[in-house]
């Protein structure tokens, strides 16, 4: 398949990018590493007249903490750079287990970026075809129909966001930096997901997400990530489940779990995380079922639009749930006892 004609920009800073954005807007697409984006041009699956590249923004690429102890992502940044980063073990594991199952070492040494990732579209085996598999039936809700093959009767798009960074930096309660050239935004990463497929982020066609923030690393909290597919590498996540667990005084303090591939956002469950707080990590067996129970609820959200069938995803979400949690809090009882060490 090849890529239909379009114009190629490279701009040389930050600011020369947000006036192609704003000038361009709609008709533009961000480059980052193009391991997704270049693969959905050939399928026809985006029409756009201008690519826009950041290979040039040298400043969006690095990890560093800000004055508030928090850590900052470059959008830009390298795959492998993220697997590397010292400033990246302890509490935030469970990022860099995410990272090294995106794709193949060649994608996270020479294409893929935090940004890209975080920005993944979502999918669905129904959409994610060629444009010649695609004209043998009406199109998608995606794809600018009224029709939900996922789901009958659907009235919304049912794909669903499948990037391992973005389930992780869920469960790290993350927050995304959005520039325009009318400004700077933030928002809390549940926020910059709208949960709808036909248009899953809450980016306007004029921003750029620059920066991805994570909190101060804690020494009693401790995260993990888990991941199924078919094969080691390459593929997308037929489900997946991060963990976030603070512990303080032999009790969890605090929790998020987020689960990958049960909607068009990394599915955040709130009330299932809270569930689990007060209790024990030395009570396994209360947490794991718990924790198991977090995973049936949000298989409740799964409908059959990947690789996989929809029996078989459902069944997986609890068990990576509970062995998300299990992990998370091991790496949260770690922290703790090499925190004590310390003083």
């Amino acid at each position: 398949m090849r890529l239909p004609a379009f114009e190629y920009l490279e701009p040389r800073d930050r600011q020369e990018a947000l006036d192609y954005l704003a000038r361009y807007s709609e008709n533009a697409s961000i480059l980052a590493g193009g391991s997704d984006l270049l693969v959905r041009m050939k399928q026809r699956l985006v029409r756009t007249s201008y690519v826009i590249s950041l290979k040039h923004l040298k400043d969006l690429d690095g990890i560093r903490p800000d004055e508030d102890g928090r850590l900052c992502l470059g959008s830009n940044t390298p795959l492998v750079s993220i697997i590397r980063s010292p400033l990246l073990q302890g509490a935030y594991r469970g990022l860099t287990d995410a990272i090294r199952r995106i794709g193949a070492p060649p994608i996270q040494h020479y294409r893929g970026t935090i940004g890209g990732n975080l920005c993944l579209e979502t999918r669905c085996l129904y959409y994610n075809q060629s444009a010649f598999w695609r004209s043998g039936r009406p199109r998608c809700q995606k794809d600018g129909g009224e029709i939900c093959y996922a789901e009958e009767n659907s009235d919304r798009c049912r794909s669903a966001n499948v990037s391992d960074g973005a389930c992780a930096l869920m469960a790290l309660d993350a927050e995304t930096v959005l520039e325009s050239r009318e400004g700077e935004r933030s928002l809390p990463i549940e926020e910059f997901f709208t949960g709808k497929g036909e248009s899953p982020f809450a980016r306007s066609p004029d921003e750029l997400v620059t920066t991805i923030r994570l909190p101060a690393p804690e020494t009693a909290f401790g995260s993990s990530f888990r991941k199924l597919t078919y094969r080691s590498a390459i593929d997308f996540a037929l489900v997946s489940a991060s963990a976030g667990v603070k512990v303080e005084a032999g009790r969890i303090a605090r929790a998020r779990i987020a689960v990958g591939g049960a909607g068009a956002a990394p599915l955040l469950l709130r009330e299932a995380s809270e569930k689990l707080l007060g209790k024990s990590p030395e009570d396994g067996d209360a947490v794991a079922e718990t924790a198991a129970q977090a995973g049936r609820h949000a298989a409740a959200f799964m409908v059959d639009n990947l690789g996989a069938t929809l029996e078989y995803r459902q069944k997986m979400a609890a068990v990576l749930v509970r062995k998300a949690v299990q992990e998370a809090l091991a790496r949260a009882e770690n922290g703790n006892a090499r925190g004590r060490r310390e003083r």
